[in-house]
């Protein structure tokens, strides 16, 4: 942390006030990090479920883990699925926000949350890690989105992936940055080796690449845009190499105990993407209020993002993550493997 506030010593004003802004922004992915935008494959819109009279009650309640950016705040903002759910007898509690989403994810575990969103690559790392999560919807990953990106500075040499053999690249270690790099160095059949991986999270990063301690840095919106409009950054990759699903994680005894609620908040959660595809432009007025971010830069943010959708996980979503899940097994950025068709919430079966 010296380090950090030392880097921030040798910054001009205006990219302190960035990197201030994202200490406590995480990726705008709607949920996750990590180009998790959802395509337009079939499956139908998660749809609301009455809760039945024997079961409001028990299952009054319901608590939403957040982090800064994504779709969860923008609700808690707008408030129109708390009044969606209290027709349903279900009062929502918000926790948060999280710093990121390794933080989010311990805190459903630790039983002060119920849902939380982020990307599958963290939170396949939280599942086989033993925190006890099973995923209850996903957004499905669109190959043309622009929301991660390898960045290097403006002035820098680096022009193609082929050019970071011999160089440092920054990464949060077992999420979507590192999971990033490795799939383009796999496509461009460089060896993983010849590349340093830098673990860093973003607020460290951002410094670390802006001063040259770091010569790249595989990361997500809003830091891509933030990169590119505020510090001078450009991309060397465009579009993911192996795009990633984002999920919504539920903790096990919630999805068990309390089924009817965490369905109907995947039902209004549903409800509130759809919103914010129709609504682009208010949308963006909320991300700027909810991480302190330009009106050029939520744009951007938003541009490289594309249409949201929230849905129950089918058969082939499943094989998908297991698929991810697998090779980030072989590249032993998991430590045992996961049986995703085993993490799927009763909720969403």
């Amino acid at each position: 942390m010296n380090e950090f506030k030392n880097l921030l010593f040798f910054l001009p004003q205006h990219s302190i006030k960035s990197l201030n802004a994202l200490l406590v922004a995480t990726s705008w992915l709607g949920l996750a990090i990590s180009g998790c935008a959802a395509s337009n494959s079939t499956n139908t819109n998660i749809t609301a479920i009455p809760v039945s009279n024997q079961t409001q009650e028990k299952n009054s309640l319901i608590r939403l883990g957040y982090q800064k950016g994504g779709v969860v705040p923008i609700a808690r903002q707008r408030g129109e699925l708390e009044k969606r759910l209290a027709a349903e007898n279900i009062k929502v509690e918000w926790a948060g926000p999280f710093d990121r989403c390794a933080t989010l994810l311990q805190a459903i575990s630790a039983n002060q949350a119920d849902i939380g969103g982020c990307g599958d690559i963290p939170g396949l790392s939280a599942i086989a890690a033993g925190q006890e999560l099973c995923i209850g919807a996903v957004q499905r990953p669109r190959a043309e989105s622009l929301a991660n990106a390898i960045v290097v500075r403006g002035n820098s040499p680096i022009r193609k992936p082929a050019d970071l053999v011999g160089k440092k690249v920054a990464v949060n270690q077992a999420g979507a940055g590192e999971y990033l790099l490795l799939k383009v160095l796999e496509k461009e059949k460089i060896p993983k080796d010849k590349v340093q991986r830098v673990f860093l999270a973003p607020t460290d990063a951002a410094p670390a690449l802006y001063q040259g301690t770091v010569d790249a840095w595989a990361v997500w919106e809003p830091y891509v845009s933030v990169a590119e409009l505020e510090h001078g950054a450009r991309r060397i990759t465009t579009t993911h190499p192996a795009p990633t699903y984002s999920v919504m994680l539920v903790r096990n005894e919630a999805a068990a105990k309390s089924p009817e609620a965490v369905k109907a908040a995947f039902s209004g959660l549903s409800e509130e993407y759809n919103w914010l595809n129709a609504n682009t432009a208010k949308s963006e007025e909320f991300l700027v209020k909810d991480i302190k971010i330009s009106p050029a830069v939520a744009k951007r943010v938003t541009e490289n993002q594309g249409p949201q959708l929230l849905v129950t996980p089918n058969a082939d979503d499943v094989a998908k993550i297991q698929k991810t899940a697998d090779w980030m097994l072989e590249q032993k950025i998991l430590s045992k493997r996961v049986d995703v068709a085993a993490t799927i919430c009763p909720t969403a079966k």
